[in-house]
Parts: C-alpha cells; sequence; structure tokens
C-alpha cells in the first residue's frame, strides 16, 4: 500500500518529509474497512502511530476542497499523558495539516494558560492536550467541544496507570454523541477495555503488535553486573557505544539526579529529566539534546514518555523495569522509524532470575553478556579513530598553511602521535569491572576490605533506627565508650531494634573491657548496652528467619491453643553474656523506646562531645 490515494495535502506533506509507504499501522487505519469507525488499535512505540491516527481524523478534518474548514469549535481533539507526547504529537500534527490551513492549540501543564485560552478563542480546529489542563479549560468554559467530530486517546493505558481516569470521563462526557474516538493503547489491560465499551461504538480492534514484541529494529542486551558496580558499568556501557543519543532509565528522581552529577563529573555531556523538573528546564534539556550539545538523557519513565530523538541509538535501563510493558516503552525511545537501536539491561547478580523471567514474558531474545572492559573499549576507540582520521575532509588554505608549519616542526608521526593523544584525553577514561565469573567477584570481595579490617569481631548494641540510631552520634559513642579510634571501627549495619558493628579482633578483647568499664562510669543517663556478638548480623537474620516447629505435642504435655504467657514475659539472661548498666539492678536501657517520631535528649553535647541518648520522659 501507498500513500496515493490520500487528499492531496496529505500526500504532499508526507513525501516531504520522506514517507514512501504507511507503517503496518498506518496502512491498517486508512483501509477502507476502517473508514469511519471507532478504532482500538495496539501498537508498537515508535511504529508512526501519530501520523496513523492523524491520517484517520483526515475524513472528519478535509472539507469538500481537501483544507480543513475554519471555525471557533475545534474539530478534533488528541489527548496524550504527559507535556512531552502532547507537544511532539502537536509537532507532527503542525506539519501533516500545515498545507491543508488547520490551526493547532497545545493545552498541555506548566505552559501560560491564558495563552492557551486565547488560542482556543481564536478558532483552532485541532487541540491537543494532557488530561488535567484540557479539563480546567473545559470547567472554565474555554473549551468548547460542541463540533467535536474526532477525539483521539494516545496511550490510554499509560493516562489510566497516571490516575486520569476521572479526568478523561468528564471530558468524553462532554463530547456530542456522534463523534468518532480512536483509542490507541500499546497494551490492553482490563480498564481500557472497560473504558472502550463505555464511549465507543463497534469499534474495530486493530493490532501491529506481532509476536516479536521486542521490536524488530531493536537489539536487546542483558548485561550481568555486581549491584555496587552499577555506574561503573553506565560509563563503561557509554564509552563503548558512543552513541550519537543515549537515555538512561532509572525509577526515582533521586537517582536520576545522583547518577547525572556522577556522570556530569566524569566528563560526559548529559541532561536530567524528571518530575521535579519544570517545564523550562525540560525543553531546555530536549533542546540540548537535539542541538547536539548533550549526547546523554538520564531520565525517570514517565518524564520521557512522548521523547523523539531520530539520532536516539542506545536506551540502558540503568533500574530493572516494573514490568515487560515498562521495559516495552522505555526501549520504544530507540529503533523508530526503520532505524536500529539497542536496549541494554542492567541486571545485578541476584536479580538475572526475575529479568529472564520477564524477558520470557515479553518474548523478547537478549544476549546476556557482561560490561565492556577497558580494553575492548580501547579497541572500539582505535576503530572508530582510525574511521574519522582517514575519512576525506574539505580543508581550506589556512588549514593547509597550518598543517605545511607543523610539518616543518615536527615528523609526521610525533603530529599524528599528538592527534591521537588529544582525542583520547578529550574522553572519559573506562572503569575496571569484576569479571563476570564466581571466583573474580569472590577475589574482588575480599580485597576491598580496608586494611586492618581482614579478621573482625562483631558487636551489637540493643539500639536501632527505632530509636533513630546514626553513625554521626554512634561513632563518637564508640570511641568514648570504648577507648579507640574512629579508623578502628568498621562496617556499621543498623536494624530496627538493634546495631552491629565490627572491630578487629586484634583490640576486641581491649575494646571489650573498656566497654564494660565505662558503662559503670555513665553520670548523665542509662548507658547503651554493647555486647559481643560472633555471629553478627548475618546470624541474627538467619536465626529470625527459621521457622518455627509445628507439630502434635508429646504425651502427656499440657496444650496452649491461647496465648503462650499470660502474665509478664521472663526471657532470662541473654545467652552471650551478662548485661552491663550503670547502677547494680538498673533497669534495661530504652525500655519501650522513645515516643515515636521523637528525638533523644542526649544528642550532642557542647562540653563533652556525644551523649549516650535517653528516651523521652
Amino acid at each position: 500500500m501507498t500513500f496515493n490515494d490520500l487528499p492531496p495535502f496529505l500526500g504532499e506533506a508526507l513525501a516531504e518529509r520522506g514517507y514512501e509507504k504507511p507503517t503496518a499501522v498506518q496502512a491498517a487505519v486508512i483501509e477502507e474497512g476502517a473508514a469511519g469507525r471507532d478504532l482500538i488499535v495496539s501498537a508498537q512505540t515508535g511504529s508512526g502511530k501519530t501520523v496513523a491516527f492523524g491520517l484517520a481524523m483526515a475524513e472528519q478534518l478535509l472539507g469538500e476542497s481537501g483544507s480543513v474548514p475554519h471555525g471557533i469549535a475545534p474539530l478534533a481533539l488528541v489527548i496524550a499523558p504527559t507535556r512531552e507526547l502532547a507537544l511532539q504529537v502537536s509537532r507532527e500534527l503542525m506539519w501533516l495539516y500545515g498545507k491543508a490551513g488547520a490551526r493547532i492549540a497545545t493545552c498541555v501543564g506548566g505552559m501560560d494558560a491564558s495563552k492557551e485560552r486565547r488560542s482556543l478563542r481564536g478558532g483552532a480546529q485541532i487541540v491537543v492536550g494532557t488530561p488535567g489542563r484540557l479539563r480546567d479549560h473545559l470547567e472554565r468554559g474555554a473549551l468548547d467541544l460542541s463540533s467535536l467530530k474526532a477525539v483521539v486517546l494516545d496511550e490510554a493505558d499509560e493516562m489510566l496507570d497516571m490516575g486520569f481516569r476521572e479526568d478523561l470521563e468528564e471530558i468524553l462526557d462532554a463530547t456530542p454523541d456522534g463523534r468518532r474516538t480512536l483509542l490507541f493503547s500499546a497494551t490492553m489491560p482490563k480498564s481500557i477495555v472497560s473504558l472502550a465499551k463505555r464511549y465507543q461504538r463497534d469499534a474495530l480492534r486493530i493490532s501491529t503488535v506481532g509476536d516479536d514484541r521486542g521490536h524488530g529494529d531493536i537489539s536487546y542486551q542483558a548485561v550481568t553486573v555486581s549491584p555496587s558496580e552499577i555506574e561503573n558499568a553506565v560509563v563503561n556501557l557509554l564509552r563503548f557505544h558512543e552513541a550519537e543519543t543515549a537515555m538512561l532509565f532509572c525509577a526515582t528522581r533521586e537517582n536520576v539526579r545522583r547518577l547525572h552529577s556522577t556522570l556530569q563529573e566524569r566528563g560526559f555531556t548529559v541532561v536530567a529529566l524528571s518530575g521535579e523538573h519544570s517545564q523550562q528546564e525540560r525543553n531546555q534539556a530536549m533542546q540540548a539534546m537535539r542541538d547536539r550539545r548533550a549526547r546523554v538523557c538520564v531520565a525517570t519513565d514517565v518524564a520521557a514518555r512522548g521523547i523523539d530523538l531520530p539520532t536516539l541509538s542506545l536506551v540502558i535501563h540503568v533500574e530493572i523495569p516494573r514490568d515487560a510493558e515498562a521495559l516495552q516503552h522505555r526501549s520504544g525511545r530507540t529503533g523508530r522509524a526503520g532505524k536500529k537501536g539497542t536496549a541494554v539491561i542492567l541486571v545485578p547478580y541476584p536479580k538475572r532470575k526475575r529479568v529472564e523471567s520477564m524477558l520470557r514474558g515479553a518474548k523478547i531474545n537478549a544476549e546476556w553478556i557482561g560490561a565492556p572492559t577497558p580494553q575492548e573499549i580501547q579497541k572500539q576507540d582505535r576503530e572508530r579513530l582510525l574511521t574519522a582520521l582517514l575519512a576525506p575532509v574539505e580543508v581550506d588554505e589556512e588549514d593547509r598553511a597550518l598543517a605545511q608549519k607543523l610539518m616543518a616542526e615536527r615528523t609526521p608521526e610525533d603530529i599524528a602521535a599528538a592527534l591521537v593523544h588529544a582525542h583520547r584525553a578529550s574522553m572519559p577514561q573506562p572503569e575496571e569491572l569484576i569479571e563476570n565469573t564466581p571466583e573474580a567477584r569472590k577475589a574482588a570481595q575480599q580485597e576491598r576490605h580496608r586494611p586492618g579490617f581482614e579478621d573482625t569481631v562483631w558487636f551489637r548494641m540493643d539500639i536501632g533506627r527505632r530509636q533513630n540510631a546514626d553513625p554521626r552520634w554512634l561513632l563518637p559513642l564508640l570511641c568514648r565508650r570504648g577507648h579507640i579510634t574512629r579508623n578502628e571501627v568498621g562496617a556499621i549495619r543498623i536494624g530496627p531494634s538493634e546495631t552491629f558493628f565490627q572491630v578487629p579482633r586484634t583490640i576486641a578483647d581491649k575494646f571489650d573491657d573498656a566497654i564494660q568499664r565505662t558503662a559503670q562510669s555513665e553520670e548523665d543517663g542509662e548507658p547503651v548496652l554493647i555486647v559481643r556478638d560472633e555471629g553478627g548480623p548475618r546470624e541474627q537474620a538467619r536465626n529470625n528467619s527459621k521457622p518455627h516447629r509445628k507439630g502434635p505435642p508429646r504425651p502427656g504435655a499440657p496444650r496452649h491453643d491461647g496465648p503462650r504467657h499470660d502474665g509478664p514475659r521472663h526471657d532470662g539472661p541473654r545467652p552471650d553474656g551478662p548485661r552491663t548498666y550503670a547502677k547494680p539492678g538498673g533497669k534495661p536501657p530504652f525500655k519501650g523506646g522513645p515516643k515515636k517520631g521523637g528525638p533523644f535528649k542526649g544528642g550532642p553535647n557542647k562540653s563533652s562531645g556525644f551523649k549516650d541518648p535517653k528516651p523521652q520522659a
């Protein structure tokens, strides 16, 4: 099928944009059987959906002359989940219907609402917007839907996931009964089906999602990596691919902020997109990507909706997507309009089974590989550098004069070496990573121990997060009580009600003795209980996770069908040693803990440093 049967204005616009034949979804919506009918369309991200529903609306928008008739009320309404997607749709429809004389108004959050109202009053035939802003204009009387002939819900599944159901229903309830409803959704959950039943009539179902949900133009790679080396793996992947444009996906705003800062420090030209950025900041970030002033974008899932960068060839899932649909939407930022792209999933070792299950459910065949090594990156650099330097270039007389002066001062070999050195110096250095073998991972884990902490002893304190335990005051407390320095305290593990910490075995006995002596001499409040615990936090967690044995009672043993203790509990002394308190016979410290959310009264002390915290009265 070709575009020959389309109205002249649309055919000319498509030809100028280089469209030769329609994609699968575009061909499906302009077939004779789909004309004038409500549609439910399932299509992959990047399959040409925007042009598809633009063509599908042509029958309702174009008059007998082939142009869009002028009027005050809009004829078509397009609803999109995010500002970026709405702006992208608006740009696409502008060039598609520009020759037909259509005026398009865009209504999205973060923009000047008064300007949008003026644009609506000026007579826009097509309105594109987000649910919240469109509902606001509708309730204020600025948006008149009485003459609407077609309404499009783009990425309807995402709008429902984002909580826009009430907004969508109010907008659709205000549209005429005779309007045509086109529903585009990458997935078809029950919520979409119920929405279609309520607002569509005899809808034609179109699905261009084939058995290969992974998208034929995207090659998937799953990179196994140590959880502690995620950021280093990102650096090496960016350096290995050297993509013209790359997008990195994180799950939270905080992770976007941290990774953006890390990559900036490493020398990458990078921008960030998340919910904490204003519309102006987002526009500036996207303009930097289009102008090639930035090559890397770090974003959250929602913030990246609607982004269409023609040069985007690499997507890295820095954090594992929540499900197969999220994987599909993220990866669909690349491999668009027939271009090839690469989607890389960073898989921490413990989460490999989860990712394998996700890929099976999505019917995606991913290549499992290790992160690129510095040697592999250097090899790629050499090949790219040779290609760039040996490519033909146009030079002017000034360039040749400077080249001759250099040749007079240095040998050709020295000049070439200096050029290679300058090229490499401008690029971020790759990271050394743990090899993807059990032996290498175990050896690297042992090497990461601080000098002097190869052999340690665990101690336990009877306070944790519930008592607002924090290393900032725990370290001074341990130094004061144990007569050691902060450099002699190893790992600290703060649990809900207990805290574990390490000291080198060579000073463990000395530390233990000091703890006993200083506990008796504390004057200000009852001291924190500190005891030796050879098992450490892992043994404690293992014991807590052991299920209680259940079975029939012993012959003659009394049954306990109710609570095990009718009175106060008496657990007896702890197996790891006697308790040590400030006064003989004193009550255990922190009985009941501080009030919920209340800080310790102890806190920092100006005269003598940190004191053991006391519970609030």
